[in-house]
C-alpha cells in the first residue's frame, strides 16, 4: 500500500487494544499499549487482562512460556521451523500437552481462531495460530490494527489499478479462460510448456511467455487442465478444503456500540462524519456470539459507511455453524446476539440489512494441510502459482497473498536469466513455431 499510494492517505489507524464484548455488555481486552515494545508489551497484556481469571492467566503464561515464541525470541528462524513441525496437530492438542487449560481456549483463544481461519481451536492447525502469536511477540507493530477508510475497492484496489495501469498493465476484464494451452512431453505425456490461454466466448488464443496462476482453491481446481494432475504436485492441490462463510451487515438508527451513555447512543443529528459517531472505534471479538469479531463500519471505515442521519453500521461474519440459515433468520441471529452484548442496543432499530454468502472462502486451516499446498515454482517451467493457498509461512488473507505475490516474483526474477532460463526459453519457443519451407 505504500508503494501504491495508498498507506497514508487511506488506512485509519485504531487503538492499540484488542477488545472482547461479553454477555451483558461485560468487556475484556488484551491492551498491548505499554511504554515497552514487543516482546514485553504483548506479555503484560496477556497478563492483565480482564478476559481470563488468575487460574487461566497462570496456564496461558506457562503454556506460551514453552512455545516456539521464546525460540524465536532469540532466533526466529529456527523459532518459525518448530511452528512448521506443528501442523499436524490442532491447537487445542498442542495447548492442553502442557498444562494449558479449557477455560483459556473458550473465554479468549476461540475467538481468535474464528477470527484468523473461521474454525475454533478443536479444528485449527496450531500452525496457523502459533505463527500469529510468534509475529505479536516480535514485532509490535503487528499486533497494531490499521482499517480501510471506506470501502477496499475504494481504499485497496483503485489505487493498486491505477498503479498497473500506469505502468502499461493491462487489464482484462470479462474475459474468462476456457484453458491453458500446453504442449505434452512425446516421451513421458507429461505437460512441459504452457503457450498461452484460450479466453472468452470465442476461446481466443493468447500467447504469453511465463503465466502466473493468481487465485484461491476454488479457482485453481477449476482452472487447472486435467493433464496437469499427472504431476502429484498439481494433483494434491485437490486435497485442500475450504470453508463457508455469511457476512451479515445490519444499520441501526443509533450506535450499537455505545454503551455508557443512552443520549448519546440515540443521537445520530448532524455531521458525525469521520469517525465522529459515538461508540468502539476498533475490531472486536466476542465468545459470546457466532460471529467471532465484528466492528461498527460507520466508525471504523467511515469514508463510505457512514450514512448522514443513519447510526451503526455493524459488519458481521458468521462461520458455517449458521451458514445454511436463511439469509432472514441470520439477520435475527444477527440482531438478537448484538443485543445480548450491547443490552443497551435494544431500544435501536435496525434500518436495514445485507447478507452475501461465500460457500467456499478461505481454505480450511485444520491440521495437516500443509504438505498438500504447492510451492510457487512448478514442474513446468513456465507456469507458476500465487495465491494465500500457495506455500508460505502466513495465514489464508490479504497478507499471505501478498507474501506469496512476492515469492513468486523472485521465483521468476531467479529463473530469467541463463541458458535454460524463461528468456531463453521463450526465444527457443519463437522460433519453433515460425513456418519453414523446404525448397
Amino acid at each position: 500500500m505504500k508503494r501504491t499510494g495508498g498507506f497514508d492517505e487511506n488506512l485509519r489507524i485504531k487503538e492499540h487494544i484488542h477488545t472482547f464484548v461479553n454477555e451483558g455488555g461485560k468487556l475484556g481486552a488484551l491492551d498491548f499499549q505499554f511504554p515497552i515494545g514487543a516482546p514485553v508489551s504483548g506479555l503484560q497484556a496477556f497478563a492483565r487482562t480482564e478476559q481470563l481469571g488468575v487460574e487461566d492467566k497462570f496456564h496461558n503464561a506457562v503454556r506460551l512460556g514453552t512455545s516456539p515464541i521464546v525460540r524465536a525470541l532469540i532466533d526466529f528462524d529456527g523459532g518459525m521451523d518448530m511452528v512448521r513441525e506443528l501442523d499436524d496437530i490442532t491447537f487445542t492438542q498442542w495447548f492442553q500437552q502442557l498444562g494449558g487449560k479449557r477455560g483459556s481456549l473458550d473465554r479468549m483463544w476461540d475467538a481468535i481462531a474464528y477470527a484468523l481461519g473461521f474454525l475454533d481451536c478443536d479444528s485449527i492447525s496450531a500452525r496457523c495460530m502459533l505463527t500469529i502469536f510468534m509475529l505479536f511477540a516480535i514485532r509490535t507493530e503487528a499486533s497494531v490494527l490499521r482499517m480501510l477508510d471506506g470501502s477496499p475497492q475504494t481504499g485497496l484496489h483503485d489505487p493498486i489499478i491505477k498503479y498497473l495501469e500506469d505502468r502499461n498493465v493491462k487489464i482484462n476484464l470479462s474475459t474468462p479462460i476456457r484453458d491453458i494451452v500446453h504442449d505434452l512431453d512425446p516421451e513421458t505425456g507429461l505437460p512441459s510448456r504452457v503457450r498461452g490461454l484460450s479466453v472468452g466466448p470465442r476461446e481466443e488464443f493468447r500467447e504469453f511467455d511465463t503465466v502466473i496462476a493468481a487465485t484461491d482453491v476454488p479457482g485453481i481446481k477449476k482452472l487447472l487442465p486435467e493433464t496437469f494432475r499427472q504431476y502429484e504436485f498439481f494433483d494434491k492441490i485437490y486435497n485442500l478444503d475450504t470453508v463457508p462463510i455469511a457476512t451479515v451487515q445490519v444499520r441501526f438508527d443509533g450506535w450499537v456500540t455505545e454503551m455508557q451513555d443512552e443520549a448519546r447512543m440515540m443521537d445520530i443529528a448532524g455531521d458525525q462524519s469521520d469517525g465522529r459517531g459515538a461508540g468502539i472505534d476498533n475490531l472486536l471479538y466476542s465468545v459470546d456470539t457466532e460471529f467471532s469479531c465484528f466492528a461498527d463500519l460507520a466508525l471504523t471505515s467511515p469514508g463510505d459507511y457512514y450514512k448522514h442521519g443513519e447510526g451503526s453500521l455493524i459488519q458481521a461474519v458468521f462461520d458455517e455453524r449458521a451458514f445454511s440459515r436463511s439469509n432472514e433468520q441470520l439477520v435475527e441471529d444477527c440482531i438478537k446476539q448484538l443485543n445480548n452484548i450491547f443490552p443497551s442496543s435494544r431500544k435501536l432499530k435496525c434500518t436495514w440489512s445485507s447478507v452475501v454468502k461465500l460457500g467456499q472462502a478461505l481454505y480450511r486451516e485444520k491440521p495437516g494441510q500443509d504438505k498438500f499446498r504447492p510451492k510457487q515454482a512448478t514442474p513446468i517451467p513456465n507456469f507458476f502459482l500465487s495465491g494465500s493457498y500457495t506455500y508460505q509461512d502466513y495465514l489464508d488473507s490479504m497478507e499471505g497473498a501478498t507474501r506469496s505475490g512476492l515469492m513468486v516474483a523472485d521465483e521468476i526474477i531467479s529463473r530469467a536469466d541463463g541458458p535454460t532460463g524463461l528468456k531463453a526459453q521463450a526465444l527457443q519457443a519463437e522460433e519453433a513455431s515460425k513456418p519453414f519451407f523446404l525448397v
